[in-house]
């Protein structure tokens, strides 16, 4: 293959195929959030694989998707082909099996001579597994890819062999970033993004689409983070839901928050949460942009 490689990959698709759990198994470290709630995602969050030939930067991206088109969608939509420009590769992420209009909308964003990888995901869902062959065969017509890999997120299945499609398709260049680096992230974000993640876990059903979390507070000390957190919600019906009966539901979200952030940063958390009402702000572009859409 050649001298060492290096480049930067875009990771798209529709909501729910598995793109952070792709991202977070390829880089070895829990970095993007993951839920089965759709949108998890709302940033565009680099990963860094560093190899002895290889150096990935992998960007995931927020799914895409029509249903919802307020402010905030239009914002995470316009993410997803900012991130697809200018990169070396794209993977596109769909769910064995299920190859759809959102799909098909997604591909249909991708422009341009940049090649494209078909990463087909979860494919342990498959069952028997020569049932994925005709489906390999179907969706390889939809468009020009550059190789099809099936794999599964969950269990790292085949994960090697992406990698090594992926490479192929990479510049031969020298790393684009130190070698011990894992994200372009700071720990203030990643601490938002912790929280945020356990809402919508908790939550489900139940959370807001009109959430997200602000750090008012930072302090970094060389064994100790002092964070305080606001999580902001729309409406004044929507704070009990997030507190629950007596704060329980806000302290498991504070609890299992803070272990994430102490595993991650190496340092004890020392964390505060409490929950703002804002309305209308996932509605207003300038309330997004101060909160870092």
């Amino acid at each position: 293959m050649g001298g060492h490689r290096a480049g930067s990959i875009a990771v798209v698709g529709r909501p729910n195929v598995g793109k952070s759990t792709l991202l977070n198994r390829l880089v070895r470290e829990r970095i993007s959030i993951t839920s089965a709630k759709p949108q998890t995602t709302r940033h565009a969050i680099r990963g860094v694989l560093s190899t002895e030939d290889c150096q990935y930067v992998f960007i995931d991206t927020p799914g895409f998707q029509r249903q919802n088109r307020g402010a905030l969608n239009r914002i995470m939509n316009r993410s997803i082909a900012d991130s697809a420009a200018g990169v070396d590769l794209v993977f596109l992420v769909v769910e064995a099996g299920r190859f759809g209009a959102q799909d098909a909308a997604v591909l249909e964003r991708l422009t341009g001579e940049t090649p494209v990888i078909l990463v087909v995901n979860k494919i342990d869902r498959v069952r028997p597994r020569e049932n994925l062959l005709p489906f390999l065969d179907t969706v390889s017509r939809q468009g020009r890819f550059a190789e099809i890999v099936p794999v599964c997120a969950a269990t790292g299945e085949n994960l090697d062999e992406l990698l090594r499609a992926a490479a192929a398709h990479l510049p031969e260049a020298d790393s684009l970033l130190p070698e011990d680096t894992l994200t372009d992230r700071s720990e203030r974000f990643l601490a938002a993004e912790f929280i945020r993640e356990k809402l919508f876990r908790r939550l489900g059903d139940e959370l807001p689409y009109g959430l997200t979390v602000t750090i008012e507070r930072f302090e970094e000390k060389e064994r100790l983070r002092r964070i305080a957190a606001a999580i902001i919600v729309e409406k004044p019906g929507h704070k009990p839901i997030v507190i629950g009966r007596g704060g329980a539901a806000l302290k498991q979200v504070a609890t299992e928050a803070r272990a994430d952030m102490e595993r991650l940063f190496g340092t004890k958390v020392f964390l505060e949460v409490w929950v703002k009402v804002r309305g209308g702000w996932s509605e207003d572009e300038r309330a997004l942009k101060a909160l870092g859409y």
